[in-house]
């Protein structure tokens, strides 16, 4: 699911970097005279009380060394990157040139398997010299769930996922029933030509049809809304899953309607205007289609 935890990072990114520096700038010191790390550390102790969720709470000098051991609540960051330098790190750099509070794109942590971002904050004393960065890493997990609760990894969004995922299997049933009916419909009768019924040829074409139509909408659906590999990335794989789908109910009545002319013009010619009505339906739904077509190519 990383794939789509950064997409949705990348929809609420601008409100995450508020959020977070804003719980920066209600603790730590800036551009006063005292500026020193013990009460650099004495604000940390606070800003732990404001932010829960973190990985690890770090202090930079302004060349890029830290100066502090990791404050964490996880073993395998507590009590880390003591002396290591960061001067290649976007948190430091990126920090140091913009001089405000940066948040970084997601990256994988060095200690552990998750993918984390990096809050920084810059500390000037009041001659506006630098003297210390304040870094925070967050797992984008917790980020998502602090700052757009209606993400994938919420209570809600794994539940949608859930049910999303039980729709795809119900519908992948009536898609291999529906093609097991149609290749009995071809087979029934053996391999000999004479006892082929055309009607139940064109009957289990219409069934071939439908199961397919169904089983790219059960592709589209368990992509999408499950493994999240095209969510909110390619608005055109939607709109050609889509046109798929409708292509393929078109095929279904098109031949459906073929089939009630042929036999209401043996068997009750009178009744041949129920097929007229049928294809009028199928020519609405071509002009339709043509029309989203069209709207879709001029976005």
């Amino acid at each position: 699911m990383v794939i789509q935890e950064i997409q949705e990072f990348s929809e609420i990114r601008t409100k995450a970097r508020a959020y977070f520096c804003y719980l920066l700038s209600r603790t730590l010191p800036n551009k006063t005279k005292d500026v020193s790390l013990t009460s650099i550390q004495t604000a940390i102790k606070k800003l732990k009380k404001n932010l829960t969720q973190y990985e690890a709470i770090y202090v930079l000098d302004s060349k890029g060394e830290q100066i502090t051991k990791n404050t964490s609540n996880n073993l395998k960051f507590k009590d880390k990157g003591f002396g290591k330098n960061r001067l290649d790190r976007a948190y430091y750099y990126r920090a140091v040139r913009e001089k405000r509070c940066i948040l970084t794109n997601p990256y994988p942590s060095l200690l552990g398997n998750t993918m984390v971002v990096t809050v920084s904050s810059p500390i000037y004393n009041e001659k506006n010299e630098l003297k210390f960065i304040v870094c925070v890493d967050i797992s984008l997990e917790h980020v998502l769930q602090m700052v757009h609760p209606s993400s994938v990894d919420s209570w809600f969004g794994k539940a949608s996922k859930f049910a999303y995922a039980a729709f795809s299997v119900a519908l992948l049933l009536i898609a291999v029933l529906l093609f097991a009916k149609s290749i009995q419909g071809f087979l029934g009768h053996g391999l000999n030509i004479n006892n082929i019924d055309i009607k139940e040829m064109f009957e289990a074409t219409i069934l071939l049809t439908l199961s397919l139509a169904i089983f790219d909408l059960v592709k589209a659906i368990f992509e999408e809304e499950v493994l999240g590999h095209h969510k909110k990335q390619a608005t055109d794989d939607i709109h050609k899953t889509m046109v798929r789908f409708l292509g393929s109910i078109i095929i279904a009545l098109a031949i459906e309607s073929l089939m009630l002319v042929f036999k209401f013009a043996m068997i009750d010619p009178s009744k041949l205007i129920n097929a007229v009505y049928i294809i009028g339906a199928l020519s609405m739904l071509l002009i339709s289609l043509s029309i989203y077509l069209k709207s879709i190519k001029t976005k």
